[in-house]
């Protein structure tokens, strides 16, 4: 299993992005935003997709200690474009939120680069700080004091999903490093609390929409409701590609966040839950070539970015199948979005280059040192 990890990953992925291209030449033309051009969204991810597979290949053949000598730079310039979204005509302010900076025609997400920028830090930290990862403070307190500096900035972007998603990975990378398990379970409670407070004061109309979906259907609920319209249109064999009514402006970012209903509405439920599975395989060979890093800064931003994906995931499916309150997180590799998709493909290089190393490398030792005992001594 493990030695074929990679091209399993490698497989899953590439269906993923096969089912994400296909989907959104289907529900794209009907976006409200695509500017008299049904192809806009898909022209703009393609070139987004090619950019990601760039840096995919370029993760996967840099050494990924690169990476753990330069967590710093990444880290600095994930706070420096998080406070740039708060910069007049530099910030971009879309549906109450300000999570994009924009130069020219190009913009994008600074909490992406923070998402990557988190893991590689911790990774760095609790590789440096092996022996320490259970004192309070230089395995607990200073970390996680650094993470936070991030996670206020993209609170106060009002973007829960993504502060709860790095929240819940660097819960997870510090539970695989040792932290103390009291301290791990007084930040649970307090950053669920700290995130419930915060969901109740910017977004209470969908947390209270998710407890009757039926009285709030023409609003809070909108979405969710007509996610489930087209989950029973669709059935077991789905109504044809490009026969799905929901995308026509009866639910909202059909082919950004909620992507997924539409899979299950004109694919039907089998490819559904080949996309549920393409992302268990993606999950189980992350966590398979965490497991087998040759160290520990391998092991920690591996497992990094694996909870990333699945977290990302589990949300979308989750709220898109109505067994979570609304939270707009994309469903990677499907959903239409240029920088979680570039940051998304980059996990994917940078788990590529953690398994080469592992696998490749004691191989290649081992052949020099048959070598060495074959040479005769003169």
């Amino acid at each position: 299993m493990y030695r074929k990890s990679a091209y399993f990953l490698f497989v899953a992925v590439l269906g993923l992005l096969v089912i994400g291209i296909v989907m959104l030449f289907s529900t794209s033309a009907f976006a409200k935003d695509s500017h008299g051009d049904p192809y806009f969204f898909l022209k703009h991810q393609s070139v987004w997709l090619g950019v990601g597979l760039a840096i995919c290949v370029a993760a996967a053949l840099i050494d990924y200690h690169f990476w753990q000598r330069t967590w710093w730079l990444w880290l600095g310039v994930a706070a420096i474009t998080l406070v740039f979204c708060f910069v007049p005509h530099i910030g971009m302010r879309i549906n109450g939120s300000r999570r994009w900076i924009g130069f020219g025609p190009i913009g994008f997400q600074p909490s992406e680069i923070a998402k990557l920028a988190a893991v590689f830090f911790l990774a760095w930290w609790f590789a440096r700080y092996e022996k320490v990862a259970n004192h309070p403070l230089f395995g607990f307190a200073i970390p996680l004091a650094i993470v936070s500096a991030l996670l206020a900035l993209i609170l106060f972007e009002v973007d829960l999903g993504t502060t709860a998603l790095i929240g819940a990975t660097t819960f997870a990378i510090m539970f695989v490093a040792g932290t103390n398990p009291i301290l791990l379970g007084l930040l649970a409670i307090t950053g669920g609390s700290v995130i419930f407070v915060a969901a109740t004061q910017a977004r209470m109309e969908r947390l209270i929409a998710f407890t009757d979906l039926e009285r709030y259907k023409q609003d809070a609920g909108l979405q969710q409701m007509q996610a489930l319209i087209a989950w029973g249109s669709g059935g077991m064999e789905g109504l044809g590609l490009g026969n799905g009514r929901q995308k026509m402006l009866y639910l909202p970012y059909a082919h950004t966040d909620f992507i997924f209903p539409m899979i299950g509405e004109e694919l039907g439920l089998r490819i559904s839950l080949l996309v549920v599975f393409l992302f268990v395989v993606v999950i189980v060979c992350g966590i398979v070539i965490a497991l087998h890093a040759k160290d520990r800064f391998g092991l920690l931003a591996a497992s990094g970015v694996v909870c990333l994906l699945a977290l990302q995931a589990a949300v979308n499916i989750g709220v898109t199948t109505s067994l979570l309150p609304n939270k707009g997180l994309p469903l990677p590799f499907i959903s239409y979005g240029g920088s979680n998709l570039v940051a998304c493909l980059f996990g994917v290089g940078l788990l590529l280059n953690i398994y080469r190393q592992a696998v490749l490398e004691p191989a290649n030792k081992k052949r020099t040192s048959l070598q060495v005992r074959a040479t005769p001594r003169i």
